[in-house]
């Protein structure tokens, strides 16, 4: 794509997760959202009109052919991320696919792949490695000030009705506890420990077979651990903690857009840290994509896809554990 200055975006799917995502446009003032698109020319128009977006397209192939976009957001339930993905990536768009990437771990490889070979951008929509406060977890794991990381302990819990045709419920629409809130512990986990050599799973299902709650223990060929939760049935807390040889981070609650951090380092007083994120916390994801196609990289230093890639694969092993699986729609 070229060096750029202002960086184009198209939306591609205007439904709960992009009204939020969309928000936060106004704090990265070298993105420009100049584009949406849906199965519905009139679903479109309307979002379009409400955000004071110039132009809505009737399909997703249309807004990927749109000369207009650098990027397009995919926003769509996981099954369909990979066709509108792999669509985008043709037409040499660079694309930020919302978590979980893809309905399965194949299909986040071929997107991969594709993106690679094409050498466009490409990056999961996982907003939590960008929070500042996390940011500066990292900086105080790097230099040791709580030792070396032995165990990573977290939850995410959120109380839903069950709606069978809901997208959080559907397993058509990739529905279930694991690629909705899972994806979160599981990135975290992974953000601080690497890839797990090995995953054990348990839970409970609902009665068309999708999860209702995950519990995974990882092992790591360090000897690390990370133990996790995950679950749409109950409210839950939704800590995290990272845990070393010279103290502990807790993670204030809900780990997933935080804004304060907790540090206990053996023999020294805690220490409370507050970061506020720019306006809902996404500004920081979308500034991240628009830096890093502003500077002609394929991949945000921040969130490789080969960490997605473990992501996906630890997720599916865990989901086989329970006798769980899913498609990626045409």
């Amino acid at each position: 794509m070229g060096l750029m200055s202002t960086v184009r975006w198209g939306i591609a799917g205007p439904g709960r997760m992009a009204e939020v995502f969309v928000k936060d446009f106004g704090h990265v003032p070298d993105a420009e959202l100049v584009a949406v698109g849906s199965r519905s020319l009139e679903r479109a128009q309307v979002f379009a009109d409400e955000h004071g977006i110039a132009r809505a397209h009737g399909s997703y192939a249309d807004l990927c052919a749109d000369p207009e976009v650098d990027v397009v957001y995919i926003a769509t339930p996981h099954p369909q991320h990979k066709a509108i993905a792999l669509a985008a990536i043709a037409a040499g768009k660079g694309v930020v696919v919302e978590k979980a990437f893809t309905a399965t771990l194949a299909g986040a490889t071929e997107v991969v792949e594709a993106a690679r070979a094409a050498e466009v951008f490409c990056m999961e929509g996982m907003w939590t490695r960008f929070q500042p406060v996390v940011r500066r977890m990292h900086e105080i794991v790097d230099a040791g000030e709580i030792g070396t990381l032995t165990a990573v302990m977290g939850d995410l819990f959120a109380h839903r009705e069950f709606v069978p045709d809901d997208r959080l419920f559907d397993p058509a629409k990739g529905g279930g506890s694991m690629l909705d809130l899972g994806v979160y512990v599981t990135h975290f986990a992974q953000d601080f420990l690497g890839n797990p050599s090995e995953v054990q799973t348990r839970g409970r299902l609902y009665e068309n077979g999708v999860d209702a709650q995950v519990a995974l223990l990882l092992d790591h060929a360090s000897g690390a651990q990370a133990s996790l939760m995950a679950a749409l049935q109950a409210p839950g807390p939704g800590r995290q903690v990272v845990i070393g040889t010279g103290g502990w981070i807790e993670v204030e609650p809900r780990f997933h857009h935080p804004r304060a951090i907790i540090v206990h380092r053996n023999g020294r007083e805690d220490e409370r840290i507050e970061l506020e994120p720019e306006g809902l916390g996404y500004a920081h994801e979308i500034a991240e994509v628009t830096r890093c196609i502003q500077q002609g990289l394929t991949e945000s230093p921040l969130l490789p896809l080969d960490d997605t890639l473990s992501v996906m694969a630890t997720m599916e092993q865990g989901l086989s554990q329970l006798g769980v699986s899913y498609t990626e729609a045409d």
